[in-house]
């Protein structure tokens, strides 16, 4: 296996330098929710992250602007017109969940963050905030009114606990990222003020995150702290973010490169080899079973939107295509059910007038839905009443 030089920036810490600038664009759309975060829409204030977490997939070349990836955490550009921009876009937009919120320490001085949490407070559309830092208590009053409209959600990147056998690896690579138990404490009081609240352990690191130790504790504490979720995902390396966080380990942790060198092959950009996710996925939902919590992140939806019972549907679905892929079910299995969720996620009608009307012959009339998935939904909606 070739070792890779160390980045410069283990050697030589600089002073971020922030460059403010003005985009023509802010907002990405998508045709319907993804089935993971059930976001549509995405817009971030910054570019860059003084947090620096070694193994952020922000340094790969289709989301970074910089060639060198230590220039990640230590050149940070800042869209300043990013608020006007936004409300903008989502003035002509369907009401749905916008991923947004960066709190990175710099939002302290230039609170584009807040700004676009404004934006979306007045037009009525729900968040996904997903955080390394509890600065985002600061905003804790302004969330809890756009959920008042909008159910939305917080999230924190939490990837080990104090306790876990890793903790101190983890903590030298998650850089200036401030310890989880001040987010797991973050978490708590998003919790009480009544938000959705949770987990995303992304990425679980090989060798370090991944053993059943560290997944309990991560599951225990979010449980712990009103976390009602832990949704879970592998680490992936692409072109210079895998040379960079390669020379990382052979810096800092060499007896793990080996490890690495078996996983992630020459092109490989997830896993292969020894590490099974499935094996590690269907721990953290039998572990999210015994702390009575989720290993999905439940739906936000809008109690008066037309098509709510459209969304419900749609999440039982993709939670059932999840299912099938952790037990290897054949493709077609898994892609029957994600063509009938998107199907169900783009019909224009609200599904349970459909039913109403014209039986289980209207459901099975739906694009890719066909009669046993018609079946299926039938049974959903008889169930959700």
């Amino acid at each position: 296996m070739t070792l890779h030089p160390p980045p410069s920036s283990l050697y030589f810490p600089r002073r971020a330098t922030f460059i403010t600038y003005q985009p023509k664009t802010v907002l990405n759309k998508s045709k319907r929710a993804d089935h993971w975060f059930w976001t549509r829409y995405s817009a971030y204030p910054y570019i860059g992250c003084q947090h620096g977490c070694e193994f952020c997939y922000c340094r790969e070349r289709k989301y970074s602007p910089y060639d060198d990836p230590n220039d990640f955490a230590y050149t940070i550009k800042i869209k300043e017109n990013a608020p006007e921009l936004l409300r903008r876009a989502l003035g002509r937009c369907p009401v749905d969940l916008v991923f947004t919120g960066d709190y990175q320490p710099l939002e302290r001085k230039f609170q584009v963050s807040r700004r676009m949490l404004e934006v979306c407070h007045d037009l009525g559309f729900p968040v996904f905030v997903l955080e390394r830092n509890p600065g985002v208590l600061r905003d804790l009053d302004l969330i809890a009114s756009i959920n008042q409209r909008a159910p939305s959600v917080v999230a924190f990147s939490i990837i080990s606990t104090p306790d876990s056998p890793n903790y101190d690896r983890v903590r030298q690579i998650e850089h200036l990222a401030p310890p989880p138990e001040k987010r797991f404490a973050a978490m708590a009081q998003f919790a009480k003020a009544g938000l959705l609240t949770g987990t995303c352990m992304m990425p679980i690191l090989p060798g370090m995150c991944d053993d059943d130790a560290n997944l309990e504790a991560v599951v225990r504490w979010t449980a712990d702290h009103g976390g009602k979720f832990v949704l879970a995902s592998g680490l992936t390396l692409s072109d210079q973010q895998k040379n960079y966080f390669l020379g990382v380990l052979g810096q800092r942790f060499p007896d793990l490169l080996a490890l690495y060198g078996t996983l992630y092959p020459q092109g490989s950009y997830s896993p292969a080899g020894g590490w099974q996710w499935p094996r590690i996925a269907l721990k953290i939902r039998e572990l999210c079973e015994k702390y009575g919590i989720r290993d999905r992140v439940p739906r936000p939806i809008i109690p008066t939107d037309k098509r709510a019972l459209n969304k419900r549907i749609v999440e039982r679905l993709a939670e059932k295509l999840y299912t099938l892929e952790l037990a290897n079910a054949s493709s077609y299995r898994v892609w029957a059910y994600r063509k009938a969720a998107w199907a169900v996620d783009d019909l224009e009608q609200d599904i349970g007038l459909v039913y109403r009307t014209m039986g289980l012959k209207g459901l099975q009339g739906i694009e890719s839905v066909g009669s046993s998935l018609g079946l299926e939904i039938e049974r959903i909606i008889k169930e959700l009443g």
